[in-house]
């Protein structure tokens, strides 16, 4: 084995992290704990901004499909450079949005590039680590997304804003910081290409066709669907309902980002659990069950019920996420020569519940404020449901098999 390919794969992986954090997630969450100055700025209503915060994902159920499949195509680092530089960029252009249209529109824009990032960075993980430590190394790309939203929600409207001089100067520092990222992908090597797919030439489209026809993959596609529109639309909502029963600005932020902080500080025991269980079924029923105890809790409660209720549902999510995409990569058939395809089929399908489940949600708020966690832990509920339909891994397709992966 070739220790600089050993060691290379490491520096890619927290690459492959600093760009979700920058590009992803800290953008993201600095959305949510914005959105009262961004609703105050602009004039939005409390249903706008629920479709502002879910819109985005709205054009990522087609992009992220081709996302995926060109990184099977073409490779990931290719689609890191472009995509890391676009991403950078919309997400400062919304610092600019004059009013909410031109904001949505930006939302929408910014929403069917980013998949490109996430699934790469996969795709990537997919095709230079070994079987024996993909969990691990997913774990470490969810813990990075938890820091990241840990960090955009302390940060970016308690510190960042008045630092700043508003939300506005916050996302186009988040954006000019993500598209510098894309000078570092220039100068990363090629990942290795999978044997599977290196004798011949896959076309996107044979990509995309063989991956929708695997039943396996649908069931993970729709227990996303479930478990992240649940999780989008409490993220979203939850600084609103706190500060509507009468927290300060400032203790909302904070519910949020400990919510982030508890689901960041166990993912990466939760991957090595299920490594050397050999099950990730098992955790995500685990999961699954935390998750909507805890979203469901938050329709109730008050004073320090609240953090029992985040701590609850924030512990396992994280870990739940890193289970889902080691999962479609295990699937028979799959492996890493269509794991961008795969991941991008799951994470479109969950696109549907990201954008259509916070504005339902926020919506119910008119009758009161603790009924839209209900809908978003049934929803929930009904992901726990089909994680018993879904088959083990299928260790021969997991990955690269070692001896024919560099290091």
């Amino acid at each position: 084995m070739d220790r600089t390919y050993s060691k290379y794969r490491w520096y890619l992986l927290g690459l492959t992290l600093l760009t979700n954090i920058l590009c992803s997630a800290m953008p993201t969450m600095g959305m949510s704990v914005l959105s009262k100055e961004i609703s105050s700025d602009l004039h939005l209503n409390v249903v706008q901004v629920g479709i502002i915060w879910g819109i985005g994902s709205l054009p990522a159920i087609i992009t992220s499909l081709l996302g995926g499949a060109a990184g099977d195509k073409f490779g990931p680092k290719k689609m890191l450079i472009v995509s890391s530089l676009v991403v950078g960029l919309l997400g400062a252009a919304r610092g600019l949005a004059p009013s909410y249209g031109v904001l949505l529109v930006i939302v929408v824009l910014l929403g069917a590039i980013t998949p490109f990032i996430t699934l790469n960075g996969i795709k990537t993980v997919g095709q230079w680590f070994p079987t024996s430590q993909l969990g691990l190394a997913n774990g470490f790309l969810s813990m990075g997304m938890a820091l990241g939203f840990f960090l955009g929600s302390m940060l970016s409207a308690s510190v960042l804003s008045p630092l700043l001089g508003g939300w506005r100067q916050v996302l186009m520092l988040y954006g000019i910081c993500g598209a510098s990222l894309s000078i570092l992908w220039f100068f990363t090597r090629s990942a290795p290409m999978p044997t599977v797919n290196s004798s011949q030439k896959i076309s996107m489209l044979q990509s995309i066709n063989h991956v929708i026809r695997l039943k396996n993959v649908w069931m993970i596609g729709l227990v996303l669907f479930c478990m992240a529109g649940a999780i989008q639309g409490t993220l979203g909502f939850l600084p609103l309902h706190l500060r509507e029963i009468g927290w300060t600005g400032v203790k909302a932020d904070g519910a949020l980002s400990t919510f982030h902080l508890v689901s960041m500080i166990f993912v990466l025991p939760i991957a090595l659990w299920s490594d050397r269980l050999g099950s990730r079924k098992k955790v995500m029923v685990i999961a699954s069950v935390m998750i909507l105890s805890g979203i469901g809790m938050m329709s109730f409660a008050k004073g320090n019920l609240v953090y029992a209720a985040v701590l609850l549902a924030g512990f396992m999510r994280d870990g739940f996420m890193a289970m889902v995409y080691t999962s479609v990569m295990e699937s028979k058939g799959v492996g890493a020569a269509y794991a961008g395809t795969a991941s991008g089929f799951i994470n479109g399908v969950s696109g549907i519940g990201m954008a259509v489940e916070p504005a339902l949600g926020n919506s119910l708020a008119a009758y009161w404020s603790g009924a839209p966690f209900l809908l978003w832990a049934s929803s929930a509920a009904v992901a726990l449901g089909l994680v018993f339909s879904l088959k083990g891994k299928n260790r021969m397709s997991s990955s690269i098999p070692m001896e024919n992966n560099p290091g």
